[in-house]
């Protein structure tokens, strides 16, 4: 056995319990065309999008290691008919790391939103941006869009998604747009947004609301606050609610520690003020109270934030893929498949530094024969 396949039986070791008969299941390999088995459909997809080769150059050196007998073409398609079932072993490590939902099913359809960088490979390669919705707790990617990363309507923006009334979108400080938020609105959908905290809100009387001073009532970590306040989206006012949690000690040394870097590679002084909301973190919804207490917004919050530091560690992972921009199929496993990438990366670290001397389970490797 080669370094190679030593090294994939491991990866196999670490995949969910009947991977390969979700597989069949999903219809990714109803036929194997050109595959030995489903290890090798496997083994070539993610040569595909974890090493970022392109569709052509991934068959031809899948038939140089005798993994598979396809065209680049042949590969496409089995990329589009996988994608359920890479969308099943994402949701399945993800669990077994720890992020899942805790409680009852969401009453409505919730909606994480996000976006990433992309590169293709090669010194000329383009710079993407991948805008994405993951719906909640199952994991399904229902809307991916593709922009330059440069240029006009290219940034995060909650006005490039479609929303259907009912909808609760979850989303990060970078889509807290008034304007955006207010589109959300009107479309009879609601949303759950980390504050920006140079956006202004508005108390009843449409005055600036305190914003540092209110936060200064919550002294202790986990000290708990909400407050109803509006924001000006245009013409619009949005009414909503501000909900906030002190951190801990350690978390606030944390984020100072972050404020400190990026100001001393970016030559900046940071204001007191920054420092100060640091502090905290800050959602504003569009919820009522009645719906969802404060805890519990803070709670959705928090299981969009786990699924973002999936990709925000290895984020390189998915950086250097090549795109496949032939159709939002593809795109979507191609997601997928980064995902699973990122996961699997993300578990062998663990092993290797926890588990055993050796980096991996005794069940992860093929038994070897006993000796006499």
């Amino acid at each position: 056995m080669n370094a190679l396949d030593e090294d994939w039986n491991i990866v196999l070791g670490m995949l969910p319990t009947h991977w390969q008969g979700t597989a069949r299941l999903s219809g990714a390999v109803a036929r194997l065309r050109g595959f030995e088995s489903v290890n090798e459909v496997l083994r070539v997809l993610l040569m595909h999008v974890g090493c970022g080769y392109s569709l052509r150059e991934t068959a031809v050196r899948a038939r140089a290691a005798g993994w598979a007998e396809v065209s680049d073409v042949t590969l496409l398609n089995r990329l589009r008919q996988a994608e359920e079932w890479l969308q099943h072993l994402c949701q399945a490590l993800l669990e077994e790391s720890g992020v899942h939902w805790r409680g009852a099913r969401p009453r409505r359809r919730v909606r994480a939103l996000d976006g990433t960088v992309i590169k293709e490979p090669g010194p000329t390669g383009s710079h993407w941006r991948i805008h994405y919705s993951l719906r909640l707790p199952e994991l399904v990617c229902d809307q991916l869009l593709l922009t330059s990363r440069k240029g006009e309507q290219t940034a995060e923006s909650l006005e490039r998604f479609r929303v259907a009334a009912g909808d609760l979108i979850l989303a990060d400080r970078g889509y807290c747009h008034p304007a955006g938020i207010a589109g959300v609105r009107r479309q009879g959908g609601d949303i759950i947004v980390r504050l920006n905290s140079a956006v202004p809100l508005f108390d009843a009387q449409d005055q600036r609301f305190p914003l540092l001073a209110e936060l200064r009532r919550l002294p202790a970590a986990g000290s708990l606050g909400q407050w109803t306040v509006w924001m000006h989206g245009g013409k619009e006012r949005v009414e909503g609610r501000l909900c906030a949690v002190r951190k801990s000690q350690q978390a606030i040394a944390a984020a100072e520690r972050k404020i400190a870097k990026h100001a001393q590679k970016h030559g900046i002084r940071v204001r007191a003020e920054t420092r100060e909301y640091a502090q905290y973190v800050m959602v504003f919804t569009t919820l009522p109270e009645a719906e969802m207490g404060a805890a519990e917004v803070l709670e959705y919050y928090r299981f969009r934030w786990q699924i973002e530091l999936v990709f925000k560690r290895l984020k390189s992972l998915l950086a250097v893929g090549h795109l496949p921009k032939h159709d939002e199929r593809s795109s979507r496993a191609w997601l997928y498949g980064k995902l699973l990438v990122a996961l699997l990366t993300q578990k062998l670290v663990r092993l290797g530094s926890s588990i055993s001397p050796w980096g991996y389970e005794l069940g992860a490797a093929p038994a070897g024969q006993s000796m006499a």
